[in-house]
């Protein structure tokens, strides 16, 4: 047992010098780096993406696929050697995008149930940034789910296309949490709270929630699904009574999706492609779509967490989770 703990410190040890050596070699020429490629793989360029060529063009400039995947959430995901959702990431590829001016448009592939609300309303004043003092159109390419936050971040798009089968909708606030009071009553647990005023305990997990504190929540919930049927009366140029009939939670096909007026129409990420190319008319521009680079320390960081037993890990994520609070998100739960 002591003997796997050591080895593993061994190996900690042992990458962490090993990712200080990569610094250096990152920090080193550029012509070193292009020749060798250890920049790339240990973080040292200046951007944590790269551009991956998926069509060649005519050389009249290029539009760039951005992916959006997973829960929309302020905190890097993922695992060992696979890409996450990393919202820091996906804001600063919007930026390159907007500046770069060999790009003459963005297609915003989005694969995701939606998530945070106020990171998901980063994303769509992104959208709306880009288009409006950039003056380049931005496309949705809706994939598998483009749910709640999903759809909010779409909406103020130039176009949004969407497979049939495509779930999307949801459009909605939910917040909730898990009351365990009665069952670690009958274990005999018991919680003790010394609190500066009655709400300071709000959406506790160990009793039921008052009257009070259900309408101020409440409150809460309708102040942030008012934002969001603006967002989709703004974005789609509905009127408010339809957008309120729309949205009532409920999920749609991309096919229902396209009758009620919330996507402009059905296709695959390639039939989006052509569209926006077709619609700029600048000739046959490149394609690119931005890919995450590893980097040594992301690579580091997800190794040494690889060496935790998931029962550890499980302590310190559902500790985190009890003690971040009531959170309003823009969230698709099945």
């Amino acid at each position: 047992m002591y003997g796997k703990r050591w080895i593993a410190l061994g190996v900690a040890a042992a990458l962490f010098l090993v990712s200080i050596a990569a610094g250096i070699i990152g920090n080193g020429s550029e012509e070193n780096e292009m020749a060798t490629g250890v920049g790339s793989f240990f973080g040292g360029s200046g951007e944590n993406f790269h551009e991956n060529i998926l069509e060649e063009g005519d050389g009249t400039g290029k539009i760039a696929v951005i992916h959006l995947s997973g829960v929309i959430q302020s905190e890097p995901s993922g695992g060992l050697l696979a890409a996450g959702y990393d919202h820091k990431l996906l804001l600063e590829q919007f930026d390159h995008a907007a500046e770069d001016s060999d790009v003459h448009g963005i297609i915003l592939r989005v694969n995701t149930p939606g998530g945070g609300v106020v990171e998901s309303d980063e994303i769509h004043d992104k959208v709306l940034e880009v288009q409006e003092e950039f003056g380049k159109p931005v496309y949705v390419s809706m994939a598998g789910t483009a749910a709640s936050g999903g759809y909010y971040v779409a909406a103020p798009a130039e176009k949004i296309m969407a497979n049939a089968q495509t779930l999307t909708g949801s459009l909605g606030v939910i917040m909730q949490s898990i009351n365990y009071g009665e069952l670690a009553e009958e274990w005999g647990v018991k919680t003790e709270v010394i609190k500066s005023g009655e709400f300071k305990d709000i959406m506790s997990s160990t009793r039921d929630m008052t009257d009070a504190e259900r309408d101020i929540l409440q409150a809460l919930v309708d102040e942030a699904y008012e934002q969001f049927v603006d967002v989709i009366e703004n974005g789609r140029d509905l009127d408010r009574d339809e957008v309120y009939e729309l949205a009532d939670g409920r999920v749609y096909t991309g096919s229902q999706a396209l009758d009620l007026g919330l996507i402009d129409g059905v296709g695959h990420l390639d039939d989006t492609i052509e569209e926006l190319i077709a619609d700029i008319g600048r000739g046959q521009l490149s394609v690119v779509e931005y890919e995450a680079d590893l980097g040594f320390p992301s690579f580091l960081g997800v190794t040494i967490q690889e060496m935790i037993s998931n029962q550890q890990l499980s302590e310190v994520k559902g500790f985190l989770q009890q003690n971040q609070g009531p959170q309003l998100k823009f969230l698709y739960t099945d």
